[in-house]
């Protein structure tokens, strides 16, 4: 496999268990969120970072936009594409939130001295190339969108693997009611893969429906475990012919049993900070 090819499965292996960990919310004390990124320690990315940083490869997010001047993305962001064409513009609150906490999980890196305060990404030297096919939740020309614009998605998925985009995020969904296979985005899916770009369905979004509880680092009593595997003992054997049958034992209290626990850990959903920062809107986007 060539540098690239390694460097490219590293990124998407890391996009696929990212899923656990989303952007804390911004306060004005930026020195206190790296604390609470817990997942960059469970992920183990200083030992994956001394593999590969990104470096060489490019993200696309699909999503409500990036804000490309944002410190802990400062450079990171390429010239990316519109594919909506109208609603909320640069500077307006319903402008790129999701799409710029997105991109921040995928490839923040940080700021201030020695980049210690801000947001750390799981690919801090890869490269963001934004996509706008969705709208933000308060976007007032969100329902036009969706009845205008529905073919947005399979645009720019298109349009990212013409770029040469190495991977396609796309941290959205329908579930909705109305919800269908749409076939103009199955074949761009296909289109893309044949032009060498893999695609990362909904990473991000899975762990934000994982559960409400606050940000925290895991612990023991929290993480996850596999049930039981007790077995219970075998029968006893048939008697021989001719046997005379024998009065059943008496039961006990020492038969084994099956315990099962299990405790689904995340994040939650942070609230739009008072200074930049990646941060998700109050739910994921729905495809238009």
């Amino acid at each position: 496999m060539s540098g690239r090819g390694i460097r490219r499965a590293g990124v998407l292996s890391c996009l696929l268990a990212a899923a656990v960990a989303l952007v804390p919310p911004t306060t004005a004390y930026a020195d206190g969120i790296r604390a609470k990124q817990w997942a960059l320690e469970a992920l183990h990315t200083e030992e994956v970072w001394q593999t590969t940083k990104g470096g060489g490869v490019t993200v696309a997010v699909l999503d409500t936009g990036v804000e490309s001047d944002h410190p802990d993305l400062d450079g990171n962001v390429l010239t990316g594409k519109d594919m909506v064409g109208f609603g909320a513009g640069p500077g307006d609150r319903a402008w790129a939130r999701h799409g710029t906490a997105m991109a921040g999980i995928i490839a923040g890196h940080g700021h201030g001295s020695g980049n210690g305060d801000g947001v750390m990404g799981i690919a801090p030297e890869a490269k963001i190339l934004p996509v706008r096919v969705i709208l933000e939740d308060g976007d007032p020309s969100r329902t036009k969108a969706r009845n205008t614009r529905g073919n947005a998605l399979a645009e720019g998925i298109r349009w990212a693997a013409d770029q040469g985009a190495d991977v396609i995020n796309l941290s959205l969904g329908d579930d909705s009611a109305s919800a269908h296979p749409e076939p103009a985005e199955d074949e761009a899916v296909q289109y893309a893969l044949k032009k060498g770009s893999v695609a990362s369905p909904r990473p991000a979004t899975a762990a934000r429906r994982a559960t409400a509880s606050p940000i925290r680092r895991p612990t023991r009593a929290s993480s996850p475990r596999p049930p039981s595997t007790a077995t219970a003992p075998a029968p006893p054997s048939p008697p021989a012919a001719g046997t005379p049958r024998s009065a059943p034992p008496a039961s006990t209290s020492s038969s084994p049993t099956r315990t099962t626990s299990t405790t689904r850990a995340g994040a939650p959903r942070p609230p739009r900070p008072s200074s930049p920062a990646p941060s998700p809107s109050s739910g994921p986007p729905t495809r238009t």
